[in-house]
């Protein structure tokens, strides 16, 4: 396989030039290592096409040393822009966008950002597809809600891109290491895109939660529903809900599904799912999801299966007591971070779980990633 040009600066990838059945054995091995001695780890899902995965691409703006905008990732450790317009991992038809944006960008003469001054428009852009309904969303990020010939800009954009269904401009005039920044205005379509996933059609604006690689997507939700065992007769939690998705794959085998979340957005857009879905027995609540379950087991309801999804730093010890406390049958965790997953699985089985699997998935090929599902149960009732 061909090496990526840009190895080995942008610490985007960890695997470059090694053979992808090599990858998966590697991981393997770390996970059985990590995991195997708290439950069977079953042997890693992998890709039959393990490149131009991501649907989601970032790229920052800067200047080369002629002083010619470039767009690329940032080197690892570093503010430093490595530009790539052929990495393997992107989806080609964002790269050739982004492409676009930046020559555009050039020919309408836009300044870029400078982190040192806090000067500039152009900060960063984002490119978001639905790999499935085609939709393509452009988010233009800029250092000042000043956009000088914007209207004139997205009807190049466009008419270079046709495929293009929305453009926002979203306004980050701080300085920080975060993208996004909290004001946004759509400049053409909707504002956002949809995209399907286990035949659900799923509302994505531009600041939600959507896993990067729609394919091993539904491997992962259809496993973790599968790790369920609904029978229809239950009431399911959705924890760490985001916008509603693994719960929504799981509510036609549930009697009842609530979903936990503390974004706003996305909440809505959890609610906005379920109705654009026909989904009528679940409810999407802002909350932290431990106090929401503690409060749940102070009026003696009940929870049958708790679906969990934490960020990377895993769940914490207050959720996990909660969670015990509410004391459902079956716990099926989605883990982005094994490490922080083994040490909360450690500490369900001190709480009267037995881990019972733990299924690996390779949501990120070429990097050191993996993704996790466990399936727990209590004790007492196996």
């Amino acid at each position: 396989m061909e090496k990526c040009p840009a190895a080995g600066r942008c610490g985007g990838c960890q695997f470059q030039g090694v053979p992808y059945e090599d990858q998966l054995a590697k991981k393997q091995k770390d996970m059985e290592a990590l995991l195997g001695g708290i439950c069977p780890v079953l042997p890693i899902i992998g890709m039959k096409e393990p490149q131009g995965y991501r649907n989601k691409v970032h790229h920052a703006f800067g200047l080369d040393r002629k002083g010619r905008i470039i767009t690329g990732s940032y080197e690892e450790d570093s503010h430093r822009i490595v530009p790539s317009d052929s990495c393997m991992l992107e989806d080609p038809v964002s790269r050739d966008i982004i492409a676009g944006i930046r020559d555009l960008a050039a020919s309408f003469r836009f300044s870029v950002y400078d982190e040192d001054r806090g000067t500039g428009l152009l900060r960063h852009v984002l490119i978001r597809r639905g790999f499935k309904s085609g939709q393509i969303m452009v988010v233009l990020v800029t250092g000042t809600p000043v956009f000088p010939s914007r209207n004139n800009f997205v009807k190049a954009l466009v008419k270079a891109h046709p495929g293009i269904t929305t453009v926002i401009q979203n306004v980050n005039s701080k300085r920080t290491g975060m993208v996004l920044g909290d004001r946004s205005q759509t400049l053409y379509g909707p504002g956002f895109i949809t995209d399907e996933i286990c035949g659900l059609r799923f509302r994505i604006s531009a600041g939600s939660f959507y896993q990067v690689n729609p394919v091993q997507t539904e491997i992962l939700y259809r496993t973790a529903v599968e790790y369920a065992g609904l029978t229809g007769n239950e009431t399911v939690i959705d924890a760490y809900c985001g916008t509603g998705t693994i719960g929504l794959c799981a509510a036609e085998g549930a009697r009842r599904l609530i979903g936990v979340e503390l974004s706003a957005g996305a909440v809505r857009d959890a609610v906005s799912n379920a109705r654009h879905n026909g989904v009528g027995n679940a409810k999407f609540f802002k909350d932290d999801a431990g106090r929401f379950m503690a409060a749940m087991a102070e009026r003696g309801e009940k929870c049958d299966v708790l679906f969990m999804d934490p960020p990377r730093s895993g769940s914490t010890e207050e959720f996990i007591r909660s969670a015990a406390r509410l004391a459902p049958s079956r716990i099926v965790y989605i883990s982005c971070g094994p490490e922080t997953l083994a040490r909360d699985l450690r500490s369900f089985v001190k709480k009267g779980y037995k881990v019972q699997k733990a299924q690996p998935v390779d949501m990120f090929p070429f990097t050191g990633h993996t993704e996790v599902i466990a399936k727990l149960s209590r004790k007492d009732i196996n």
